[in-house]
């Protein structure tokens, strides 16, 4: 944890993963995020993975951090307490993430009414209100289409909600962008981040909708790399590394490591094209250049390789489960600084992340946990919205908040 958002002060109505991920990034940056729930919890409440106490480890990993505050939604009581937190007073609040629909008593107008200034993050499905997620927008976009065995026409999914995420880091950019507007104007805003926006976005900036419309849609090929050197190879001992030479360094690096030197100059000669100049030729010409690499790993050991790959400046990973990687891998968790091993709401220890980013030379804080649903429903009631023991004994006795 840091502290560069300390004082923020943001409300958070949001479910699933654009939404609270925003506000994890914010929370661990230092901002209070302060996360209001219906009574019991949201839709994402007990969203798998589980423990198996039956706690959602997908809830409380995205709500590290923040404070909670269960509210009866259904009443307009409850709505209204919502609303009020939303639009409490003070130069660092008024910030509001959620992915609730753009009509609703949680509208930017219907805030706006009682906060002029109030910034309102949305994160949305379709840009015109209609339901998605990052699975069907991006069966949308075709990169299932893309992805897959080049000899096997269905379309493959994939695991890591990569818009959800893009969505959330997204969200919290625009945010602290217009409250650094805010601060010198007094001008609130609407930000509306959709997930067809930002997969439709990101395509374009990578080329590729210029790249369907000149020379029609990318077809499947498997573990290939696009546009350059890239692929999947087994050792003698049975593993499979990944290589990947996209600049001139990792390409010569890779042929003087493997000893292929000689033999691709050969092919060059042959084909009249230099794979040193040009890594578009690499890909052109890879069925020519995959078997001379796969005799090479098949004639090594992955031990063998991997202090050499480093040597030589290769860049190159070792396929692994998660599992392993958790247990073992001292670059990604046993030892990296940004995981300390915590018990969370749900019973179980494990290793727990802080922010991506780190501070050079600065100290971590350290990381907070999730809360309990419902933990600072009586802080949040005192100290945000002013309310006395006795107006917020009041609200537990009608069911209202818990």
């Amino acid at each position: 944890m840091y502290d560069l958002l300390k004082g923020l002060r943001v409300v958070e109505g949001a479910a699933f993963i654009a939404g609270p991920s925003c506000g994890l990034h914010l929370a661990q940056m230092g901002a209070e995020v302060i996360r209001f729930d219906a009574i019991g919890g949201g839709p994402d409440y007990r969203r798998w993975p589980v423990a198996a106490s039956g706690d959602s480890l997908y809830w409380e990993g995205l709500n590290k951090g923040k404070k909670s505050i269960a509210i009866d939604l259904g009443r307009p009581e409850g709505r209204e307490l919502a609303v009020a937190l939303a639009t409490a007073p003070g130069d660092n609040a008024g910030l509001f993430l959620t992915n609730y629909p753009v009509k609703g008593f949680l509208s930017h107008e219907a805030l706006a009414a009682r906060r002029a200034d109030i910034i309102t993050v949305r994160v949305m499905g379709w840009a015109d209100g209609s339901p998605a997620v990052d699975y069907t927008i991006n069966a949308a976009v075709g990169v299932p289409q893309m992805t897959g065995p080049a000899d096997d026409e269905r379309p493959v999914n994939h695991v890591l909600p990569a818009w959800d995420l893009l969505g959330g880091a997204y969200a919290a950019f625009a945010l602290t962008s217009a409250l650094l507007r805010r601060r010198t104007s007094g001008q609130g805003a609407e930000i509306r981040v959709p997930l067809s926006d930002l997969a439709a976005s990101s395509l374009s900036h990578l080329g590729s909708v210029a790249e369907v419309l000149s020379a029609g849609d990318r077809p499947r090929m498997g573990n290939d790399l696009f546009g350059a050197f890239g692929r999947d190879f087994i050792t003698a001992d049975g593993k499979r590394l990944i290589v990947v030479a996209i600049t001139p360094r990792q390409w010569s690096g890779l042929l003087k490591t493997l000893d292929l030197s000689d033999a691709v100059a050969a092919i060059e000669t042959e084909l009249g094209t230099s794979f040193a100049r040009d890594e578009g030729a690499r890909f052109t010409h890879r069925a020519r250049l995959f078997p001379l690499f796969e005799v090479a790993f098949a004639g090594r050991t992955a031990e063998a390789l991997k202090p050499a790959f480093d040597a030589g400046g290769v860049t190159w990973g070792e396929y692994q489960t998660l599992h392993r990687a958790v247990t073992t891998d001292a670059r990604l968790f046993t030892a990296n600084p940004l995981f300390e091993t915590l018990t969370h709401p749900s019973g179980l220890s494990y290793p727990t992340s802080g922010p991506a980013g780190t501070l050079a030379n600065e100290a971590r804080g350290p990381v907070a946990i999730a809360p309990k649903l419902g933990q600072h429903t009586d802080e949040v009631l005192a100290t945000v919205l002013g309310l006395d023991s006795g107006a917020i004994g009041r609200l537990h006795d009608e069911g209202l908040v818990a």
